[in-house]
């Protein structure tokens, strides 16, 4: 627990001091390096954040992974919306064609503002030359909203009796989670960390890829992770792909939306998946995770399938992409309290899903957006029908490993 919560302070510290210094980069490559800082510190917080939901509160853990991936939602929604007035008509910097790419990569960064989007194509003066933007001050506010992060983490570290300087006279947090503890003893008994190390579990986030804990591990062991994983790096690749590029389908023709309109289905999108991920905490409660993974990907084909067909209706681009964060909005936790489940909470399931997960979110916005240059933007939804059905298909072969699974344990 103390190697976790301080990675994830120095992530999140990391993260606040990237955000203040990204104005003041001057070239290409230091913002690269910067923005590339920033990515791995979020990575190991996504990563970590989950694999101590899932450690702690195991078969429990499907609904607190809802939690948390609403508030990564929330973020995702609320952060251009901070950035926006930053970005008005009146200070966005150089519009020459540069300076007109560059506020198009912030905005993009900065998950498609709506009314950025339509800055971007709206906004012009008549002048050249480079006039100072505002950009730098939404870094500044976002590094600063950021900071209470590690200062909460030190004062858990402080409650979780971790800081040896500073002992804590109040009893520990987690001896008084019940939740907790009663996962806790009835899973594992009294020798937690011997029977983790022994099972190649969380007790070291290596362990499990260790040759001697994966001898005489059955195929389906590895096809578990394999499949879990590939079935996120579908619908994640959707979500990222969608949110980045469904402006440009919008203002495309055959749909030819104005640009201020169209700058609204980002924000639909990903206030869509905020709403669904907030529905499924009670839902987790009522239902298990291989049922709500079974009906969202189904929902997400027949969505992308009756966005195909009424391909010419603007009303229904907005509902069909409400109704596609709907139901993408909970399948990454899901999924992870499935294979979790499966495995018994002694793999790197964790560990291989959101790496999946980020990369389906990345290889898969340069491959739709490649196919959309080249093809056209009807392609767009074709692109995602497709991810959609070989993602679903992945997920049955998800469930018939499982079953196989199930019955090498039963003998």
């Amino acid at each position: 627990l103390f190697s976790a919560l301080a990675a994830l302070f120095v992530s999140a510290l990391i993260i606040s001091v990237i955000f203040a210094i990204i104005p003041l980069c001057n070239n290409v490559l230091l913002l690269a390096i910067a923005m590339a800082v920033s990515g791995l510190a979020m990575g190991i917080i996504d990563t970590i954040a989950n694999i101590q939901l899932v450690t702690i509160y195991q078969r429990d853990s499907a609904v607190f992974l809802q939690a948390l991936h609403f508030f990564i939602g929330f973020g995702a929604l609320v952060s251009p919306l901070i950035a926006d007035p930053f970005l008005s008509e009146t200070g966005c910097g150089n519009h020459t064609g540069n300076g007109t790419a560059i506020m198009h990569h912030f905005r993009n960064m900065l998950r498609n503002s709506p009314i950025a989007e339509h800055n971007i194509t709206q906004s012009h003066l008549h002048h050249e030359g480079w006039e100072e933007s505002g950009v730098h001050y939404a870094f500044w506010i976002m590094a600063l909203i950021n900071l209470p992060v590690p200062i909460a983490v030190l004062f858990l570290m402080y409650r979780e009796q971790l800081i040896p300087c500073c002992p804590s006279s109040t009893p520990r947090l987690l001896d008084k989670d019940e939740l907790a503890m009663e996962n806790q003893q009835g899973a594992e008994g009294p020798d937690v960390e011997q029977k983790e190390h022994e099972a190649g579990g969380h007790g070291d986030i290596f362990s499990c890829c260790q040759n001697d804990n994966l001898r005489g591990l059955p195929v389906s062991f590895f096809m578990i992770h394999i499949l879990g994983g590939m079935v996120l790096f579908m619908t994640d690749g959707i979500v990222g792909a969608y949110a980045g590029f469904v402006y440009t389908y919008g203002v495309a023709p055959p749909m030819s939306l104005p640009h201020k309109t169209a700058g609204y289905l980002a924000s639909v999108f990903w206030a869509a998946i905020t709403a669904g991920r907030l529905l499924s905490i009670p839902l987790s409660y009522r239902f298990q995770p291989v049922r709500l993974l079974m009906f969202n990907l189904a929902g997400a084909i027949v969505t992308v399938l009756m966005l195909l067909i009424f391909y010419t209706s603007s009303i229904f681009l907005f509902v069909g992409t409400c109704l596609c964060g709907l139901f993408l909005s909970s399948i990454f936790p899901c999924m992870l309290a499935y294979t979790e489940d499966i495995l018994d909470y002694q793999g790197c399931a964790t560990s291989v899903l959101v790496t999946s997960a980020g990369m389906g979110e990345m290889v898969m916005q340069v491959l739709v957006g490649s196919i959309i240059q080249t093809e056209g933007s009807y392609s767009f939804l074709l692109c995602g029908m497709i991810i959609a059905c070989i993602g679903f298909i992945l997920f049955i072969c998800l469930l018939l490993f499982h079953r196989m699974h199930r019955n090498y344990l039963t003998g």
